[in-house]
């Protein structure tokens, strides 16, 4: 994926709310849902057990003036790249997406989509990279509000002893899964983006 441009960043002008499409999926290790706007992946979301309410209050929570539309028709493409993803990893998840966050989100999570598919970093390193040393804890923070899980990989970004994070919905056996998906994958087809 490449880096993230500040026109990318996608915000509903004037009162009108804006129309956000959705559907749910199960995976081996989380539910998730997809969230689209005409522009593009706007949210995925995960959390460990399949509780639509839970996740359509998790799309709530993260646009609260959205029009959110349960659409399987609109997100049946990205929903299914998205289980697809994480069943069988074979390259970074490639979608057209709707990012949106701060200026130090988006830094961090460029830094992220740099990582390449089977190999995983720090946030110390992650921290560095950007020239702040010692934004380690903020870089983190930007991992937990991650709203494209899985497309923006923070899943690869462990602590500095190489522990799981275990932040966000993730947890350490969802974090440690897909990382030892992503890993086996590349090893045995050799693929690395």
């Amino acid at each position: 994926m490449k880096a993230l441009k500040r026109s990318e960043v996608r915000r509903p002008l004037g009162d009108e709310p804006e129309v956000l499409r959705y559907d749910f999926g199960k995976t081996s290790i989380a539910a998730v849902a997809v969230a689209l706007s005409p522009q593009g992946v706007a949210a995925i979301a995960i959390r460990k057990d399949y509780d639509e309410e839970m996740l359509l209050g998790a799309l709530r929570a993260r646009f609260p003036r959205a029009i959110l539309q349960h659409d399987s028709d609109a997100t049946r493409s990205a929903l299914e790249a998205v289980v697809a993803f994480v069943e069988h990893p074979r390259r970074n998840l490639d979608l057209r997406l709707d990012i949106r966050g701060t200026d130090f989100q988006r830094s961090v999570w460029t830094a992220v989509l740099a990582v390449p598919f089977g190999e995983t970093t720090t946030f110390a390193e992650v921290a560095a990279g950007l020239g702040a040393p010692r934004a380690v804890r903020a870089v983190g923070n930007a991992c937990s509000a991650n709203p494209l899980e899985f497309a923006i990989p923070c899943h690869r970004v462990l602590r500095r002893d190489g522990s799981w994070s275990g932040g966000s919905a993730w947890g350490d056996l969802r974090q440690s899964t897909i990382v030892g998906r992503e890993c086996s994958a590349a090893k045995g087809k050799g693929e690395t983006r």
